[in-house]
């Protein structure tokens, strides 16, 4: 059973993203306390996963297109919140 089922709870935006990404739980919270763009990536996170959850109830034709371009958002969005991760954990020096 999946944590998207539609019969579990729905996770809070920070806690879908904690979920995705465990090893970097910590500087996730901070992301999402500091940072207006990461939170906006993260509630987006939740609703299409949400959105995915409740995509059994269209027609079989429109689900299997509108389930394809869920899993697609939901990869590229995943890709943007690992990229912002990353650059959050640059640390950028000046040279005086």
């Amino acid at each position: 059973m999946s944590w998207r089922e539609s019969n579990t709870p729905r996770l809070s935006a920070l806690a879908v993203a904690e979920v995705h990404f465990p090893d970097q739980a910590s500087r996730v919270r901070h992301l999402y306390q500091v940072s207006d763009a990461f939170r906006s990536m993260c509630d987006d996170l939740a609703v299409i996963l949400e959105t995915l959850t409740h995509l059994d109830d269209l027609p079989r034709a429109e689900r299997e297109v509108r389930r394809q371009e869920y899993k697609e958002l939901e990869k590229a969005l995943l890709s943007e919140i690992g990229e912002a991760l990353s650059q959050s954990n640059v640390v950028s020096l000046k040279r005086s």
